[in-house]
């Protein structure tokens, strides 16, 4: 989803998501100025809790910072990318940013499936009855928490 709402960034159509024409993350922006969530799109329902509300189980919020900083990676494949300083998303999911830019810029080649924490992706594969998704070690690497 991030990938779709940046294009109009990477090929300098527009300068920020918000003026970013045809993206779901320009509607988003804007119904969430008013405190709303655009009724044609998926909903965020927020973290994950028992009984889960429909909808993908993360902030709104989130989604529009993670899209934002990933709008900041400047990439040698394209042309346009956001200013400025991240935002503090990575902390928060503790990633590290240089894991970060490096999945920005190669992130076709790493995985071909199922993107995630490992833990995540492993739990998806059971309820899917996958034995194993492609890109696994990477996710362990580049967006699992680190073990203590």
């Amino acid at each position: 989803m991030a990938y779709a709402d940046l294009n109009p960034i990477r090929a300098r159509i527009a300068i920020t998501p918000k003026s970013s024409d045809h993206t779901s993350i320009k509607q988003r922006v804007s119904a969430a100025g008013d405190g709303m969530q655009p009724g044609e799109l998926i909903p965020f329902a927020g973290n994950p809790r028992d009984p889960m509300p429909e909808g993908m189980p993360f902030r709104l919020r989130d989604y529009i910072e993670l899209v934002d900083l990933s709008g900041r990676c400047l990439r040698e494949d394209k042309r346009g990318a956001i200013d400025s300083e991240p935002p503090p998303i990575l902390e928060r999911l503790q990633i590290d940013p240089r894991h970060w830019l490096y999945l920005n810029r190669h992130f076709k080649s790493r995985f071909k499936s199922l993107v995630s924490c490992a833990h995540a992706v492993r739990s998806a594969c059971e309820q899917l009855g996958k034995r194993w998704a492609h890109g696994m070690r990477d996710c362990e690497r580049f967006l699992s928490p680190p073990t203590t």
